[in-house]
């Protein structure tokens, strides 16, 4: 989903340095101010955007520090954007780039900071760096986050505005406007239960993705097509049907030389697919296909063979398959299907947004198929509209895109779960007996491999270094000790990865394209290996500690839905070995801390 940013009417120039005489840290603002405080939020709204593409999507943060110069200039001094999930915040880069400019200075960020128990240090970079006031385009719309960061702000004495609740007049709508877009994937998902589905297709002039033949190369132009890529690099996973996997083959990759690449997924009832396909090579991007229980089962059997992951279902439905790809933590997800299969995901409401490219080409043809097959409906009156519809030409094409829902705003209507247990105290965010995990920003997401949070331990030639996360070290460790030079090559790149997403992708792809690269002994290694590095994560954070030792009495549970060994799987059926660890060193957490009460007592008593 591209976007575009502009300041709009305020003509301001690039590097944002505006002359005014308005103190930046007063909340009873003027017309002008408010246009200031508009036009830096959208710009901190650009700044997040500048990670999609690059890692698995994921909540986009962007921060401008600005401050008043001596001679009564408006100037950015520090800016900054989250990359991924793991990785430094968007606030802690502006901090550090605006440096000692932060006293009294005004922060803008585009969505309320994740702050939460295990990780606070957004909040604190801003506080600790002795910024003012903070101007915040949308409250985070998660639950469990929900309000958190603007109350550690004012708790610390900071003024905090809030776009279209504190701060009203038409660029704050503009700016606010923008804050949303860049985050549509986790609005849509927090209120809807559902990944953000966008729908794509290119057709002719008169309607039509393929001549009557069936043939579709090309529709659109090379200059489209690269727009497509790029939709693509933006989503977790691409879906199509199985009837495009057999007339077109495609490989359905980002093709951007890097970064992010999404899933593939087939919807097939009938698993009646070819045996040779692009898409069954995953050694590059994975591929899953969800098909009815029980279809041919000595197909799923070859798939498997392939590292092709089947996922079945009792009533195979779009629908179904959202609310399957929800609870794998997806926020985004691309349609690229034929007409048949995008009906039923339109008539399913699970479509949120339309990409419609129209070539200036005419093919003609009674049964040449359309973007859109049977929706059952009879009038004109019946027709879904797009709202919030923008038209831009690419090459040759026309790009008709708009949102059939529009992005929710969630401010009214969905409470934090400490208001919502205030409402009702009988209302708990999680099940006391079972606690899952599985995306850092769950309310137990710090126990998840991706957290942000780095540790000392050795690498290959047993020099300490600081590990990331604890996905680096495992994923690294895969390929440790190995005398050859791409194994060592793999291992630095894995070491030095930007993110915990982009550990996992080097190693898992290495994994699969140079099995013979992995070392020998990995299988019975690879849970201690993960043990030690979950140890010294813990160990190293007293807080994770505290974490972990308050679960006592619940089972842990990793919710990865694929995962069959270090998750729980989707009905349960997973090995759920990376909970077992985490119950066991929470066991022996338990223990040195009884030992020590119990010294500490015998201490005690020897000086009484």
């Amino acid at each position: 989903m591209a976007m575009a940013f502009s300041l709009g009417t305020l003509n301001l120039p690039s590097s944002l340095i505006c002359r005014a005489s308005i103190p930046i840290s007063s909340s009873k603002t003027s017309s002008l101010s408010l246009a200031f405080d508009a036009a830096f939020t959208k710009r901190a709204a650009e700044l997040a955007d500048k990670s999609a593409g690059f890692t698995a999507p994921h909540p986009n943060f962007g921060c401008v520090i600005a401050t008043e110069s001596a001679d009564g200039e408006r100037v950015v001094v520090g800016e900054g954007y989250l990359y991924a999930q793991g990785t430094t915040p968007a606030e802690l880069q502006a901090v550090e780039a605006a440096g000692e400019r932060c006293r009294g200075a005004t922060a803008y960020l585009n969505m309320e900071p994740s702050h939460c128990f295990v990780d606070q240090s957004a909040v604190s970079a801003l506080v600790q760096a002795g910024v003012a006031r903070v101007v915040i385009g949308i409250r985070h719309p998660l639950h469990h986050l929900r309000g958190k960061a603007i109350g550690a702000f004012r708790s610390e004495g900071l003024v905090v505005d809030v776009l279209g609740e504190d701060l009203h007049c038409k660029t704050v709508e503009e700016a606010l406007k923008s804050c949303h877009l860049v985050n549509a994937p986790l609005l849509y998902r927090a209120a809807y239960r559902v990944p953000f589905s966008v729908l794509k297709y290119a057709m002719t002039l008169d309607g039509k993705i393929a001549a009557s033949s069936g043939h579709a190369s090309w529709i659109s132009s090379k200059m489209s097509r690269s727009r497509v890529f790029e939709l693509r690099g933006r989503s977790d996973a691409v879906i199509v049907g199985g009837n495009t996997v057999r007339k077109d083959n495609p490989r359905l990759t980002a093709r951007h030389g890097g970064g992010h690449l999404p899933q593939r997924i087939v919807m097939s009832k009938s698993l009646d697919l070819p045996e040779v396909a692009n898409l069954w090579d995953v050694t590059e991007v994975p591929t899953m296909i969800a098909t009815q229980r029980g279809a041919k089962r000595s197909f799923q059997k070859f798939l498997a063979s392939k590292g092709v992951e089947v996922v079945e279902f009792e009533i195979l439905n779009p629908k179904v398959v959202m609310e399957y790809l929800h609870d794998r933590g997806c926020l985004s997800v691309l349609w690229e299907c034929g007409g048949t299969l995008a009906a039923s995901a339109l008539s399913s409401g699970i479509i949120h947004k339309v990409h419609a490219f129209v070539a200036p080409k005419i093919i003609g043809g009674k049964n040449a198929p359309s973007p859109v097959g049977e929706l059952g409906m009879v009038e004109m009156t019946q027709a879904l509209e797009l709202i919030d519809v923008h038209y831009e030409q690419v090459g040759p094409d026309m790009l008709v895109s708009g949102f059939l829902q529009p992005v929710p705003d969630l401010t009214p209507v969905i409470p934090s779960v400490d208001e919502t247990s205030a409402i009702d105290p009988t209302v708990s965010p999680y099940e006391a007996s079972i606690i899952f995990f599985y995306k850092t920003w769950d309310p137990y997401g710090a126990f998840s491999n991706f957290s942000l949070h780095p540790m000392k331990m050795p690498d290959e030639n047993g020099d300490y270094y600081m590990w990331p996360s604890v996905e680096h070290y495992y994923q690294a460790y895969k390929f440790a000790g190995i005398d050859d030079p791409t194994a060592k090559s793999c291992f630095e790149d894995i070491k030095n990865a930007k993110s915990p997403e982009e550990a996992a992708r080097l190693g898992r792809r290495m994994q699969r394209q140079r099995p013979d690269l992995v070392r020998s002994d990995w299988e019975s290694m690879k849970t201690s290996v993960m043990y030690q590095a979950l140890k010294c994560k813990f160990s190293t954070y007293p807080n994770l500690t505290s974490m972990l030792l308050s679960t006592a009495g619940s089972v842990l549970v990793e919710a990865s839905p694929h995962d069959l060994f270090w998750g729980g799987g989707r009905d349960g059926e997973g090995l759920n070995y990376l909970g077992r660890l985490l119950m066991q060193l929470r066991s022996e957490l338990q223990r040195d801390s009884n030992a020590n009460n119990t010294t500490l007592q015998k201490m005690e008593n020897e000086v009484r």
